[in-house]
């Protein structure tokens, strides 16, 4: 597959979509307009790649609709060279996302499978995270922290301690928290020990899976 005029078109018009449905850093939204998200999808969806909706990947797990996308990016506030933890590489959109926001990508993904991918296509693509790790997102990245800004792409029954410990003071932890749907919730480090906490409205995502041994 290629990325065609046809397909950028088709980007232009979802970018305007996610305007209109109130994502206003524009930042986030020159990215997607850049990022060919057919090309982290099975081929066999191509024609619909950029409709505003989740779609099957591997290992029974989703690539996010691209509001959500755009609302968690947005919500992250990403500058330049923060480091930044991405839990749920997924197929490597969102980590695409990222790293064209010019942060430093650390991401760690539960599924090999889809591990494997992303290791495979975000390089070939040109995308180039600092690391990424098959591993349980719950425990973090605790040799690489603190963190300035970490996100997480699934749905987690609770909030994972070891990502706040690791966020760094000033971090914003985006997180969908709850089974079913989520609540998308910010944290905002204000100290060692303390935590603003915001609360963004209702999403749907895969479980957050964790390593039990």
């Amino acid at each position: 597959m290629v990325d065609s005029t046809k397909h950028q078109g088709m980007r232009r018009h979802l970018v305007e979509q996610l305007r209109n449905k109130g994502i206003t850093d524009e930042r986030v939204l020159s990215v997607i307009a850049q990022i060919p998200r057919h090309l982290f999808m099975d081929s066999g969806f191509e024609s619909h790649a950029y409709q505003d909706k989740a779609f099957p990947i591997a290992a029974e797990q989703t690539i996010s609709q691209p509001y959500t996308v755009a609302f968690q990016s947005q919500l992250l506030e990403v500058k330049p060279n923060h480091n930044v933890l991405e839990i749920g590489t997924g197929s490597g959109y969102q980590t695409a996302v990222l790293t064209l926001l010019e942060a430093v990508v650390f991401s760690i993904e539960r599924q090999h499978k889809l591990y494997r991918y992303s290791m495979r296509q975000l390089p070939k693509l040109g995308y180039r995270p600092k690391k990424l790790v098959f591993g349980d997102g719950y425990k973090g990245l605790p040799d690489h922290a603190p963190f300035d800004r970490i996100l997480v792409t699934a749905g987690a029954k609770e909030v994972p301690k070891p990502l706040l410990e690791q966020l760094a003071i000033g971090g914003r932890l985006v997180i969908p928290v709850g089974t079913g749907t989520q609540e998308m919730i910010l944290f905002v480090r204000k100290s060692a020990k303390e935590f603003e906490k915001q609360t963004h409205g209702t999403f749907r995502f895969v479980p957050m899976l964790e390593d039990k041994n």
